[in-house]
């Protein structure tokens, strides 16, 4: 279980507060308003942004002081942050060592994790040789070696079409059911979380409220999750 308790995270001008449980092995959207703190919440327990109070705890164990590296979490950017001048197995393989001396079998866990994602043969390729679903299978490849327990999506599919998004969202949930990792995903888009997500954190006005189903909230939205639904 993933624990945050009694939590106060600030991020330049505004403070996020959370007090809220999520089951391992579920997929759950973080959505809201603009501004409201999403990819601030995301960005505490991946250990980017420090607590000014609270705990957040993976198992019973309290990792709000341990630096990002060494927390059981994997975290996906909006932009892929792909490396261009390196190839699409070395980007894969930085999520095993940042310094890519890697043994025989960890490059055969890079073609491995390339070819899970649908990329098989397309190790050599620069970034710029890829298309933009090809660019977020290879950071999608990477995170899938580094084998977290917590997965975080930050919006890495935003500047994707609709399809090619959805796609990808069916194929972040085949991979986490696969590994039983813990999905926490950012999503401006309420389709996107009734795609894949068991249940909603809402992030509005300050704070993070305890997930719900998914389809409840949704389907009854609070008065600021209305507001911004429209």
């Amino acid at each position: 279980m993933l624990k945050l308790e009694n939590c106060r995270i600030l991020n330049g001008g505004y403070a996020v507060e959370a007090n809220l449980e999520i089951q391992a092995g579920s997929c759950t959207a973080v959505i809201g308003p603009s501004g409201a703190g999403k990819s601030t919440l995301v960005e505490a327990i991946a250990g980017f942004l420090p607590l000014t109070r609270g705990e957040i705890r993976w198992q019973g164990a309290d990792m709000a002081g341990q630096p990002p590296g060494k927390r059981p979490v994997a975290m996906l950017f909006q932009d892929g942050n792909l490396f261009p001048h390196l190839s699409a197995a070395q980007n894969v393989g930085l999520g095993l060592r940042a310094s890519l001396r890697l043994s025989d079998a960890d490059w055969q866990k890079v073609e491995a994790a390339l070819t899970r994602v649908g990329l098989s043969g397309m190790g050599a390729r620069k970034p710029a040789a890829l298309s933009g679903g090809q660019q977020s299978r290879v950071a999608l490849a990477r995170v899938l070696v580094q084998g977290r327990d917590i997965l975080l999506l930050d919006e890495p599919f935003a500047a994707l079409g609709p399809a090619l998004k959805a796609e990808m969202l069916d194929l972040v949930a085949e991979l986490a059911r696969e590994s039983g990792a813990t999905v926490l995903m950012v999503s401006h888009e309420p389709a996107d979380a009734r795609r894949i997500a068991d249940q909603v954190v809402l992030v509005a006005e300050g704070r993070a409220h305890p997930p719900q189903r998914t389809a409840e909230l949704l389907d009854n939205p609070p008065p600021a999750l209305k507001a911004y639904l429209g």
